[in-house]
């Protein structure tokens, strides 16, 4: 995993100054660089941290003097936190899963696998699974019957694919994801207190005690290209339609997309993000930390979620919405502000409530 400063920089559609030659083995930040590391000193403020330790070369930001900061090399990049992308790729070593298939994975006679396709130890592949050219299929992963698994897709251990999912190609799965498991449906033969409770919205509900019953899932779940999913993520299998994830989408760990939900194109949702049965999320829309979206509800393209935020209703597009219910963000902070300010203005209250009794007493 060599690269030159010249080679790296090319890459990168970076500048490359100085020593173009030197060799590069690894990226670190500054103060625990070594001398084949890329020191990573993107902005001023990570520059004294050069001194500590002893990088030969860095990753600067445009305009910086490298050789004041007793460099040999430097790569200047138009932006930086975008070629961190490109860096780290070139960069990553990958997690040794090995080629071919190994000798404990289950493959059923009718499964169809690509050319140059990788099966780690137990995995399980289903009759009817299609998996395309270049695919790694980690340890342990599992691939439901009928399931269609796009070109240079990468499933990491213990990834769960459910029957009659569709997935584009170069997709990855972290560790624990589920793909197309039954969605949480439930019914009960008569009118019960979920139905009064929606109906009445708060009052006082007397449907008789009853039991569940499952709704079957036989939608399954269509993933488009370019789509990266986290470590113990759920997206459930629709009711009847596919749940849907659009292209480029990307979640992250512990989120759970329910059933018949619909995702755009270019989504970024954070770590716990919960979104309900049924709803419709648009084009580059971006979820905070443990943001919740109601069911059978539309959140429109370009909007932005603020961490652990509540969308309980339709948000127009290009909305910024923070809080508990989810307000525009600026409504947010003003009602926060005046939270705030509640003890305070208890206390003038209380001491004017004195101050009128006082004069009523005279």
């Amino acid at each position: 995993m060599t690269h030159t400063i010249k080679e790296l920089a090319e890459a990168l559609g970076a500048q490359a100054l100085g020593a173009l030659s030197l060799e590069i083995n690894g990226v670190a930040e500054p103060a625990d660089a070594g001398p084949q590391d890329l020191a990573l000193a993107m902005s001023p403020k990570y520059a004294e941290g050069l001194a500590k330790g002893g990088a030969r070369a860095a990753m600067l930001w445009e305009g910086a003097d490298w050789q004041a900061l007793g460099l040999d090399a430097a790569i200047i990049p138009a932006r930086p936190r975008y070629a961190m992308a490109g860096l780290t790729a070139a960069m990553d070593k990958g997690h040794g899963y090995g080629s071919g298939i190994h000798p404990t994975a289950i493959i059923a006679p009718g499964a169809e696998i690509g050319i140059g396709v990788s099966v780690g130890p137990y995995a399980v592949i289903q009759d009817g699974a299609v998996i395309g050219a270049n695919c790694v299929i980690g340890p342990q992963a599992y691939i439901g019957p009928d399931s269609h698994l796009g070109e240079d897709s990468l499933l990491h251990v213990g990834v769960r694919i459910g029957p009659r999912v569709r997935i584009g190609a170069r997709f990855i799965a972290h560790p624990g994801a589920t793909i197309g498991m039954d969605g949480f449906s439930f019914v009960t033969p008569e009118v019960n207190a979920v139905d009064q409770a929606r109906a009445s919205l708060g009052e006082e509900v007397d449907a008789e005690a009853q039991s569940w019953v499952r709704i079957s899932s036989l939608g399954a779940v269509a993933i488009a290209e370019d789509v990266e999913i986290g470590c113990n993520t759920c997206i459930d299998a629709g009711t009847i339609r596919p749940t849907r994830i659009g292209e480029r989408t990307k979640i992250d760990n512990l989120c759970h997309i329910a059933h018949n939900v619909v995702v755009g194109n270019d989504c970024l949702f954070a770590a716990m993000v919960g979104i309900a049965g049924s709803t419709t999320i648009g084009n580059n829309v971006i979820f905070g930390g443990q943001v919740g979206v109601t069911d059978n509800t539309t959140v429109g393209d370009r909007v932005v979620g603020g961490g652990a935020a509540v969308i309980l209703s339709k948000v127009p597009e290009g909305r910024v919405v923070l809080g508990y219910p989810a307000v525009k963000m600026d409504t947010h902070v003003d009602m926060y502000k005046s939270l705030r300010r509640l003890p305070r203005m208890m206390e003038e209250f209380a001491a004017m409530k004195a101050e009128l009794k006082a004069l009523k007493g005279d």
